[in-house]
């Protein structure tokens, strides 16, 4: 990352100051001030699993946002939206002020996902090689264990959704990433809400998370001061 850039973080956030590193393993140290973010080169991705227990208890408070260096760049949707703790992608071809805003927006708790990201599930339909939804956890999985809940209920369609709400995605990128109109993913949403009986979308994405947590254990499957963002 730039010094330029570093400035430009640290004129706009004036409570974090900005660590550099060369691997995610160097940010599992004591900073001595809480680490807010780390920003982390899209390549490093599959790191992150190996990772993210140590970092979790040493910054607690951490959101890690991949850096996208080029728009071409190849990202797969489903390991961002899997790895644990990564709240989105930032481009690195943003207008600065549009780049601050997205740091913004995860430091405030958002998260941040480009449409560039959507465009292969646009292109060639919704479903992932594998039978994988966009969670990550086989569809099969998720139909076939369903004695706690109304999950048997959903269709293919209604999981994928559901996937994509359960991590905090709006109607509006939904729509976008699977080609339907949002009136359509409300139908879908208020299906699932109804079918889940769940009382509303966080709820029903709290029904995923449940199921999701409970096939992993199976094996299947603004900031306060002195923070620290690691880049």
């Amino acid at each position: 990352m730039s010094e330029s850039l570093i400035f430009a973080i640290e004129r706009e956030f004036p409570w974090i100051s900005v660590e550099q590193i060369s691997a995610l393993s160097e940010a599992c140290t004591d900073f001595g001030s809480p680490v807010s973010l780390i920003l982390l080169d899209a390549e490093q991705l599959p790191q992150v699993a190996g990772n993210s227990e140590q970092l979790a208890h040493l910054h607690p408070a951490a959101q890690i946002m991949l850096i996208q260096e080029d728009g071409r760049q190849q990202i797969s949707i489903r390991d961002v939206v899997t790895a644990r703790n990564v709240r989105g992608v930032l481009p690195m071809n943003l207008k600065l002020d549009v780049w601050l805003s997205v740091v913004r927006l995860v430091l405030r708790g958002g998260e941040y996902f480009p449409l560039s990201l959507f465009e292969p599930i646009m292109a060639h339909g919704p479903t992932i090689s594998g039978g994988v939804d966009l969670e990550g956890a086989p569809n099969s999985h998720l139909r076939q264990d369903a004695d706690a809940d109304d999950f048997d209920e959903l269709t293919e369609r209604e999981l994928q959704i559901l996937g994509m709400v359960a991590r905090g995605l709006q109607n509006k990128l939904i729509a976008a990433a699977l080609g339907l109109s949002e009136h359509t993913v409300k139908i879908h949403l208020h299906n699932i809400i109804t079918k889940l009986g769940a009382h509303n979308r966080t709820e029903a994405a709290a029904i995923f998370h449940r199921r999701r947590d409970t096939l992993n254990s199976r094996g299947d499957g603004g900031a306060p001061k002195a923070q620290q963002l690691s880049a």
